[in-house]
C-alpha cells in the first residue's frame, strides 16, 4: 500500500512501513502480523479473509509509527466516501434499470480511490515506488512502476461480479434484499480474488491479458507517478525491513 509519505509492505506473515517525515528523516516499522488469512482454503472465504488480513494491522501501524499518512485520513477523500455513499442510495432509489444502477453503483465506488491518487502527487509517486521496489525484487532486474499483481487488476473483475450479484440480489424478496446484497457482497469478492489468482498463474492466456489490460492502463495513466531517488529509498527500506522478519520465521 502507498502512503502519502511512505510505503507499507506486508509479506505471508510480516508487515513493514517505511516514511520520510516531514523533517526527511526515513524511519521504518516492522512487526509480525495478529491475524492470517492465508490458512483458510476454502474458496468462498479466502478471498474476503486475504482482504480482511491486508486491513487488520492498519491500526497497528499508526500506533507503532504515527508519522504514517494513510490515504483515507485525508478530509477530501473522507469527504468523497461520504458523498458517493449518499449519492450511491439516491441512485438505488431511483426508477433506473437494475443494470444501470450497478455500473453507476460500480463507478462511483472506485471515486474516492481516484481523488486520493490524482489530489496527491506524492502518493502515486510512492504507489511507483512500492510497484518499483517489489517487481525488481521479483524479478531481479529493474521493473517499471507499472506491477501484475496491484490491487487495480482486481477492479474490471470485482465491479463485473459486484453487478451480476446486486442485480440478482435486487430479485430477492423485499424482505430478503439486505441479506442478500450481503451474501452477493461476498460473493463477488470471493469470484474476484479467484478470477486474479487466475490471472496471476495465467500470465499468458489471452483472456488474462484481455483481463488485466484495465489495471494496467489505471495504474500507467492514473494511479502512479515515477518517484524520486529518496521515494525509491523509502519504499526499498519497507521491503527490506519486511524481507528480515519473513526469513527469520
Amino acid at each position: 500500500m502507498a502512503l502519502s509519505n511512505g510505503v507499507l509492505v506486508h509479506g505471508p506473515t510480516s508487515w513493514a512501513c517505511a516514511v520520510r517525515t516531514d523533517d526527511g528523516e526515513l524511519k521504518v516499522a516492522a512487526e509480525r502480523k495478529r491475524l492470517l488469512g492465508s490458512g483458510i482454503k476454502n474458496p468462498l472465504l479466502r478471498g474476503p479473509a486475504r482482504l480482511v488480513e491486508a486491513f487488520a494491522f492498519l491500526p497497528r501501524v499508526k500506533r507503532t509509527l504515527p508519522e504514517a499518512r494513510l490515504p483515507f485520513e485525508r478530509p477530501r477523500v473522507l469527504a468523497s466516501m461520504v458523498g458517493t455513499t449518499v449519492i450511491l442510495q439516491g441512485v438505488r432509489r431511483s426508477r433506473l434499470g437494475e443494470s444501470a444502477k450497478e455500473l453507476i453503483g460500480g463507478l462511483l465506488s472506485v471515486a474516492p480511490a481516484l481523488l486520493a491518487l490524482r489530489g496527491d502527487d506524492s502518493l502515486a509517486a510512492y504507489h511507483g515506488a512500492e510497484h518499483i521496489a517489489i517487481g525488481s525484487y521479483e524479478h531481479d532486474e529493474p521493473r517499471a512502476k507499472e506491477h501484475e499483481r496491484c490491487g487495480s487488476h482486481l477492479v474490471g473483475p470485482l465491479l463485473a461480479t459486484t453487478a451480476a450479484g446486486n442485480v440478482l440480489a435486487s430479485r430477492a424478496p423485499e424482505q430478503m434484499r439486505p441479506v442478500a446484497r450481503l451474501a452477493a457482497t461476498i460473493g463477488a469478492l470471493a469470484a474476484s480474488t479467484e478470477i486474479f489468482g487466475w490471472m496471476q498463474r495465467n500470465p499468458e492466456h489471452p483472456l488474462a491479458q484481455a483481463l488485466a489490460k484495465p489495471g494496467h492502463e489505471l495504474q500507467h495513466r492514473l494511479a502512479t507517478a515515477e518517484p524520486t531517488p529518496a521515494q525509491l529509498e523509502v519504499a526499498e527500506a519497507a521491503l527490506r525491513a519486511c524481507l528480515e522478519l519473513e526469513q527469520s520465521t
